[in-house]
């Protein structure tokens, strides 16, 4: 992070102005403050606006006596989470500052739903800093799951690739710095060969590298992105991010954190066809039949099985 950045917000910590906005203390607290993930990454809030209160007076403005059924703004906020009526949530916004590998970069970016402005290696040199998984996170591809992880390696396995993703990120930066031929002030390191413009230099650079960017977006866009990459089936280093946004999100907006816990990540979905089994096994009948006679397909049934805990049927069995 740039020092002179750096600086100029220890200097704003260190003088708060009186404002007449309503604030949140534990997020005053968080401003600015690095939380670390991974290896060499962070995150940081920058800026936010608004909170519960948003929310609920947002909803009130928008349906007026609509909301008198609904005694509390507990309620309302869950109420309004429950129903998926997301409007309100959109009062809510919250600037971030991070810091993560560029792979994990490419990934983020596909949720399109917020202002992103990115550190420019056209402009700036990269740092010499790039992410190395923890040995307890390397794994063999899924059998089940093209795009997931399966079972660990050992530990001699997990050394080997640390050392071959070591390997080529040192050896593509020395590249780099090679075709720059900068000191980084500008005058060359090697007289007599050229100084390779930037935007060139990086193109070998490995997607282990870390870039940086500044993402802002309003509540409701947000919690989507989380129930995604909070999700398991998430990649792993992703939800590293999504868990500590999450945290600052609890301390922004806790009512209605809370709810989108119950409502989003902590809930299920079901298809009509897989009701109509629920109401039916209620009334007696067996599931693992009516799971045989539906139009579901084997991936479904077992993903049905997943969500409600039941055992597999053993083979010949009802």
């Amino acid at each position: 992070m740039d020092d002179r950045i750096q600086q100029l917000e220890e200097q704003i910590r260190g003088t708060p102005e009186p404002t007449r906005r309503p604030t949140v203390p534990a997020m005053e607290e968080r401003l600015f403050r690095i939380h670390p993930v991974l290896d060499h990454g962070f995150v940081r809030v920058v800026d936010y606006m608004g909170d519960d209160d948003a929310i609920v007076q947002a909803a009130r403005v928008s349906y007026g006596r609509g909301t008198r059924s609904i005694n509390n703004d507990r309620g309302l906020v869950r109420y309004l989470m429950r129903h998926r009526h997301t409007t309100p949530l959109e009062m809510c916004e919250i600037k971030l500052h991070v810091k993560l590998p560029i792979f994990i970069a490419r990934q983020w970016i596909r949720h399109r739903t917020a202002s992103v402005n990115e550190y420019s290696a056209r402009y700036s040199i990269l740092d010499r800093e790039f992410y190395l998984p923890d040995p307890s996170t390397i794994s063999v591809q899924s059998a089940t799951n093209r795009q997931g992880r399966g079972n660990m390696v050992s530990d001699d396995q997990a050394n080997r690739v640390l050392g071959m993703l070591k390997r080529d990120a040192m050896g593509a930066y020395e590249t780099y710095e090679a075709l720059l031929n900068d000191t980084g002030d500008g005058t060359r390191v090697d007289e007599d060969a050229p100084q390779i413009a930037r935007e060139l230099a990086r193109v070998n650079l490995t997607l282990n590298y870390y870039t940086q960017w500044y993402w802002k977006l309003d509540l409701h866009n947000l919690l989507h992105f989380l129930a995604l990459r909070m999700d398991p089936h998430a990649q792993y280093e992703i939800r590293a991010y999504a868990d500590v946004i999450g945290d600052i999100v609890a301390d922004w907006c806790p009512i209605a954190w809370e709810a989108f816990k119950d409502y989003r990540v902590n809930a299920m979905n079901l298809s009509g066809a897989e009701i109509d089994i629920v109401k039916r096994g209620l009334k007696g009948e067996n599931v693992h039949q009516l799971l045989r006679d539906s139009n579901l397909s084997a991936r479904e049934r077992r993903e049905f099985l997943e969500k409600l805990d039941l055992p597999e049927p053993t083979e010949g069995g009802a």
